[in-house]
């Protein structure tokens, strides 16, 4: 079986390593893909966004199956342009993506079929956003509708900060067309968990629960980034948040995108704040997230890929999606000045130490091979991720192993999973 991979970041090579994983793939392509990629693949110089292209690629190459991993060609129809031509993808269509692609989307589907979250309006008139914020509780949260890199929400604790945000994201359009419409929404506190999950249509299988930490500095200080680090499983995802989300929103957040005609295929990323009235959605993804499936997919027993055709084919039922009863985390190495500026082409040593050893893991996400090695190539560079019989040995594991890669300009957080100590 020939599987190509769409996405060259730290999700498209942990995808990439369970794909190579299964004894179902004889070949393995990725449309650009990285230095660590093309380690498991052949890396091909098609951007994730040149459909034609790869649609052409596939149909010359003979594909079998295309998985597409980034938000923007979900939401821009990558699917739907493969299925059009009679090729197999995994990932919802155009008109399911729109679940992650529209903020304003997601929030009014939560609203008409009863499904948690936080209180919300939708603006496309900045003077109109002014005028609500006018009389608003703070703090509050601002969110650019469209796609935006997981940078597009800001937190608002006044007045004058909020006014800022408006023009930021309206007026001055910061996250491009994403700010075309404005979601602001109220501001709620808890424990944030990520759920992954495989969707067939009907059918939903959820993943095992991990904590993304989007901050850039240690204490969560400092800019949104995409994500600096993550852990699974959460220990504040109990089994009876479990109970309550199956019943109140994930199998309705399945229902209700088929009630409305948009059928959903693919992977559904649900973003939780565990609050004092219950579990309350966030927002959601419509592919794995990044990180996250830095540390979901090294602890999932299941050959990937019966998985995703399941899904495809809209047998999921017939899975039993099984995860190791251990713990993993992952420190992402970044460029010094990540999310705003950073340099690039420094040659990262190392590497080689990961090659052999059981239950590390060195995941590309920004990274370039070049005549002088390995360099970096972006603001994330690395996500170092590390398995353990729990948190604690599992963190403990992580830095370690971050410690065996140098380069210049090298930045990361410490405190990743760190809360976990206080459970």
């Amino acid at each position: 079986m020939k599987v190509l991979i769409v996405g060259s970041g730290g999700r498209e090579h942990a995808i990439a390593a369970s794909v190579a994983k299964s004894t179902k793939v004889d070949e393995i392509y990725c449309a650009p893909g990285n230095a660590g990629i093309g380690e498991l693949a052949e890396c091909v110089p098609i951007g994730a966004m040149e459909f034609d292209k790869i649609v052409n690629f596939a149909k010359g190459k003979g594909i079998d199956l295309t998985i597409v991993g980034m938000d923007d060609p979900l939401v821009g129809g990558l699917v739907d342009e493969l299925e059009a031509v009679g090729l197999r993808a995994f990932g919802p269509r155009k008109n399911a993506a729109i679940l992650e692609g529209s903020k304003a989307f997601s929030k009014d589907l939560m609203k008409k079929y009863n499904i948690p979250t936080a209180a919300y309006e939708n603006f496309d008139d900045a003077e109109a956003a002014l005028a609500y914020l006018e009389t608003a509780k703070f703090p509050v949260v601002l969110k650019a509708d469209g796609l935006a890199l997981g940078k597009g929400v800001l937190i608002c604790n006044n007045i004058a900060e909020a006014r800022e945000g408006v023009k930021s994201i309206m007026l001055d359009r910061k996250f491009g067309s994403a700010g075309n419409q404005m979601v602001i929404e109220e501001f709620m506190t808890g424990r944030e968990v990520s759920v992954l999950s495989f969707v067939d249509g009907k059918t939903i299988k959820t993943m095992t629960s991990a904590q993304d930490h989007k901050r850039a500095l240690d204490g969560d200080q400092g800019l949104n980034t995409g994500g600096m680090g993550t852990f699974s499983p959460s220990p504040f995802y109990t089994k009876e948040v479990d109970e309550f989300c199956r019943k109140h929103i994930y199998q309705p957040t399945v229902d209700a995108m088929a009630a409305e005609g948009r059928e959903f295929k693919g992977i559904i990323f649900f973003g939780l704040m565990l609050t004092e009235d219950g579990p309350k959605v966030l927002e959601y993804n419509a592919r794995f997230g990044d990180p996250e499936a830095q540390v979901v997919l090294p602890r999932m027993k299941n050959d990937i890929m019966d998985v995703v055709q399941a899904c495809i084919d809209g047998k999921l039922d017939e899975i039993d999606l099984q995860f190791e009863d251990n713990a993993a985390v992952c420190v992402v190495l970044a460029s010094k000045g990540y999310p705003v500026s950073y340099e690039k082409g420094y040659v990262i040593q190392g590497l080689d130490r990961f090659k052999g050893k059981e239950g590390y893991y060195c995941f590309h996400a920004g990274t370039k091979k070049t005549e002088k090695g390995v360099v970096t190539n972006g603001g994330r560079v690395l996500g170092i991720t590390a398995k353990g019989r729990d948190l604690k040995e599992a963190r403990a594991n992580a830095y370690e192993a971050a410690q065996w890669v140098a380069f210049e300009n090298k930045y990361m957080r410490h405190d990743i999973g760190k809360a976990i100590e206080e459970v």
